[in-house]
């Protein structure tokens, strides 16, 4: 840093200030921890996950909480707060599933149950995610609008789907991917009334690692923050997506930064670009928009593996199932931080 001459005591100010201000920071990073770990407690003391006032009175503290703009780095934490924010996310998870699947019985008693989306509580999220994807993915450099897209795990309320086959993309055909039947069957009701999306809609129940050859088909693919929960569990998704999908075609992984990863889990770049993709942008939003969004793009294959057909071996991946079903039946480079102004055309 450069200094004017006559400053030393100004300058000896700054020096004694930035330590202060590290350590606050620090102090209110380890209050915040405290508060989601306190919260992380509560809520898994609660009998049921499913909707009530209490599950979304806690639910809602906790996203509040985890919003705010934040340095911590999930992966400097203990291992003992590793373990809770573990369970943390699955929690969340469970609890997100149970949601839906009560909104999405909800709608499905309209006539034409698109027409009450906003009473999802979170509606108006998936709405500005969806244009956060949609923007990022147009202004990352991949070829033209899409003809054919994967959602792999789309759930019973498949909103993002939804949202992206009305308004961003009138023209494609989606594959909506759940390993989750009466998830599926759902998601189906909610579009029975609107021929248009119900003739541009499918459904599919299938776990994403028996699917090999289609994914080939789609130019691209949206991958939920809550398939593969876990690290290696998300690695073996990816990797398996690189593999099968088609050379050009692009992938859009949600992810998390910052506290909220204490509600879904972190995708590291790295794990993407080694998959066999080159990452186009990552974009860590703020506001009520809580994922991260990676945008990526299949790396053209080698040459001798194009001609002879290397590289597209199966991989089988295991994963439970879907969250929805699995809680009814037990109960009932680095990249930077890239503004979708300054993202590349």
């Amino acid at each position: 840093m450069m200094m004017l001459a006559g400053n030393k005591e100004e300058a000896e100010e700054v020096h004694q200030v930035v330590p202060e201000e590290k350590e606050e920071e620090e102090t209110e990073e380890a209050a915040l921890v405290h508060k989601i770990a306190g919260l992380a407690a509560s809520i898994s003391k609660l009998p049921s996950l499913s909707p009530s006032p209490e599950v979304n009175a806690l639910f809602t503290e906790l996203v509040t909480a985890c919003i705010p703009r934040s340095s911590i780095d999930v992966e400097r934490l203990s291992p003992e707060l590793q373990e809770m924010r573990a369970r943390l996310i699955r929690l969340c998870g469970d609890a997100e599933g149970l949601l839906e699947a009560h909104y999405s019985d909800l709608l499905a008693g309209f006539d034409n149950p698109l027409e009450h989306l906003q009473l999802f509580p979170y509606f108006n999220n998936y709405m500005m995610l969806s244009e956060l994807e949609h923007g990022l993915l147009a202004a990352s450099g991949t070829s033209g609008p899409p003809g054919r897209v994967a959602f792999v795990g789309s759930g019973p309320l498949p909103l993002s789907s939804l949202v992206l086959a009305a308004r961003h993309l009138p023209a494609a055909s989606f594959d909506n991917y759940d390993i989750c039947g009466e998830a599926n069957e759902r998601a189906r009701r909610l579009v029975r009334a609107d021929a248009d999306l119900a003739a541009r809609m499918a459904f599919r129940t299938s776990d994403v690692a028996l699917v090999t050859r289609d994914l080939a088909s789609y130019d691209v693919v949206f991958l939920a923050a809550l398939v593969g929960m876990a690290a290696d569990e998300k690695a073996r998704v990816v990797e398996h997506l690189g593999r099968h999908m088609a050379p050009g075609a692009a992938l859009v992984v949600r992810s998390a930064h910052g506290a909220r990863a204490f509600l879904y889990p972190v995708v590291d770049p790295d794990q993407i670009r080694r998959a066999g993709f080159d990452v186009l942008a990552v974009h860590h939003p703020e506001g009520e928009v809580i994922n991260s969004v990676i945008i990526a793009r299949k790396a053209p294959l080698p040459v001798d593996d194009a001609v002879t057909g290397a590289g597209v071996a199966h991989a089988h991946l295991t994963r439970p199932c879907c969250l929805c079903c699995e809680m009814e039946a037990r109960a009932h480079h680095k990249m930077e931080e890239v503004p979708v102004e300054q993202l590349p055309s």
